[in-house]
């Protein structure tokens, strides 16, 4: 394994954006995984691979699994209606919850970082702003972790599984709006919306906006 290559989930969004951004300035080799998951619009996967143009990436990846075959979120069934210009209910997890789709990234993260021999997958999961989803959880990621150690040839044979590193867990949204801008990230093309238009232009009235704007507004930034 490569201590200083790694695997970046990249949906095109704020925060995996970052993610990205911040594992180049750390000196790692990227390598860009995006799912294409039957989300409900394709701006998503042109806002990825904008980015991992711009960041000149060593290789994107973009795999295809459709989660729409099974339904039950609002992000790929289209009879579930994205909620839109209210937060969250606290306690309760929303109809904008993938099942399972964490837990189905990092897997083919982990599958690819053992073929390229990528020390790292960085993913952008955050705990502090976020939309009570379950797979975004520290403990979560910790789990994961082990069960990869269990899982993998270099777990086995070399005692580590690539190591998954979330440097924005913790971090509100206006500080990793900060953190971004003070390393040149440029959030123009970037999309964070459950339910952009056929232009690919955002609603401005699902949670991924409100989080998105009031975290810009939080942080003082445009």
């Amino acid at each position: 394994m490569t201590a200083d290559r790694a695997v970046v989930l990249l949906s095109g969004g704020l925060d995996s954006t970052t993610c990205l951004a911040l594992a180049q300035s750390r000196g790692r080799e990227c390598f860009a995984l995006t799912v294409a998951y039957g989300q409900r619009h394709s701006a998503e996967l042109d806002a990825a691979r904008r980015v991992a143009e711009v960041h000149g990436v060593a290789e994107h990846r973009i795999i295809d699994v459709d989660f729409g075959q099974f339904g039950g979120s609002a992000l790929t069934d289209l009879s579930i209606e994205v909620p839109r210009d209210r937060g969250a209910d606290a306690g309760t997890v929303p109809v904008t919850y993938v099942p399972a789709r964490n837990t189905i990234f990092l897997s083919l993260a982990l599958a690819w970082a053992e073929i390229v021999g990528a020390g790292e997958i960085w993913i952008g999961v955050n705990a502090v702003d976020y939309s009570g989803y379950p797979d975004c959880r520290p403990e979560y990621i910790e789990a994961f972790s082990r069960m990869a150690n269990l899982a993998t040839k270099v777990g086995v044979e070399d005692g580590a599984a690539p190591q998954i590193v979330t440097p924005l867990v913790d971090l509100s949204k206006a500080d990793i709006i900060r953190l971004g801008k003070g390393i040149g990230v440029d959030y123009s093309m970037t999309l964070s919306c459950y339910d952009p238009d056929v232009d690919g232009v955002a609603c401005g009235h699902c949670e991924a906006c409100r989080l998105r704007a009031a975290g810009f507004a939080e942080a003082g930034q445009t």
